[in-house]
């Protein structure tokens, strides 16, 4: 087994994802969180200044969509034919497409939750509307087993429900998917062992 160090900030966001993966695969890992007062000292020794990155036998990779794909390959999560991978790829850079042009703010304010909210009221429907027709009537979004999209839509959607309660509440579907990602036992022993952060 290959010697893993995760480092990301002390909280889900990125690094859940990844962390999903470790539980998954039953892997031993470094978890080396940052505090954001020390972050930065810290960024300029990572690679292009941004966090995750993962270490590997002492190999760096950065871009948390790489290092999940990565784990994913490892761990099973990838798709069975090279056409379920694309399809896998296209799902998660939907995700990731909303999530980053999401206003995050750790400060509550008034001006700061109305962008959050305006955001949510109008890129999210579409969105959601197409990852609903995407799983269908299907257990996982691509092929017959569980795969890192469906982890990664899991935690994403758990950080946008700490910003607005009602996120993807009336996607009956995509719920019913999130309650069977954290019914697979070593993701419900990951939830319920992990430190307990705000997002």
């Amino acid at each position: 087994m290959p010697n893993y160090k995760l480092t990301y900030f002390n909280m889900r966001g990125r690094g859940e994802p990844i962390r999903y993966i470790f539980a998954y695969m039953n892997a031993e890992y470094e978890d080396i969180r940052i505090e954001p007062e020390n972050w930065p000292a810290i960024k300029p020794s990572i690679p292009y200044g941004k966090l995750p990155v993962l270490e590997v036998d002492g190999v760096i990779l950065h871009q948390s969509l790489a290092i999940g794909r990565y784990l994913a390959r490892k761990a099973g999560l990838s798709g069975k034919t090279d056409l379920d991978d694309a399809r896998i790829d296209a799902l998660l850079d939907s995700i990731d497409d909303f999530i980053t042009a999401f206003p995050w703010s750790y400060e509550v304010d008034a001006e700061a939750k109305k962008k959050q909210d305006e955001y949510l009221k109008t890129a999210a429907p579409p969105l959601l509307a197409e990852l609903e027709k995407s799983l269908g009537d299907k257990q996982w979004f691509v092929g017959d087993s569980v795969s890192l999209v469906d982890f990664y839509w899991d935690t994403f959607s758990e950080d946008l429900e700490s910003f607005h309660a009602d996120f993807a509440k009336d996607y009956h579907k995509l719920q019913a998917l999130k309650k069977r990602v954290r019914a697979i036992p070593a993701i419900a022993a990951w939830i319920k062992r992990r430190p307990i952060t705000k997002l």
